[in-house]
């Protein structure tokens, strides 16, 4: 295996495991630390959607067959997950960080963003493990 394509994987795990691991324990936490988290995550999420779009485009451009067909399952729900947490939750953050209020609880719009985008990233999650093998 090139280089090139194990440090893609790595960063890509890595990242993923991050924002999906995160965004599963502020949604579990009724919004718990939303605004200190949301932008790492955003972060990490670029950083797993760029090296998961490099990823396919080495090991994957060849073809759509049912193995990449459940790839891009996961990669559609975490892409909707992405951007239902800035569309969702990112203007609401913003606001409460720029007012200084970083501890204050968060509205429930923001806890709903983080919920559903947790379901999106589990989809993708298993998608991308059970490809494979379903």
């Amino acid at each position: 295996m090139p280089s090139s394509i194990a440090i893609a994987v790595s960063l890509h795990i890595l990242a993923a495991v991050f924002w999906a691991g995160s965004t599963f324990a502020v949604a579990r936490s009724g919004g718990s630390g939303a605004v200190k988290l949301f932008f790492p995550q955003i972060g990490a999420a670029l950083v797993a959607i760029l090296a998961g779009g490099y990823l396919w485009h080495h090991l994957h451009s060849n073809g759509f067959g049912p193995f990449e067909q459940r790839l891009a399952i996961g990669a559609v729900a975490a892409l909707i997950a992405l951007l239902v947490q800035v569309a969702g939750a990112g203007p609401v953050i913003g606001r409460l960080r720029r007012s200084g209020a970083e501890s204050a609880p968060v509205p429930g719009r923001v806890v709903v963003a983080y919920r559903i985008a947790a379901v999106l990233l589990a989809i993708a999650t298993l998608a991308m493990a059970a490809a494979r093998y379903w």
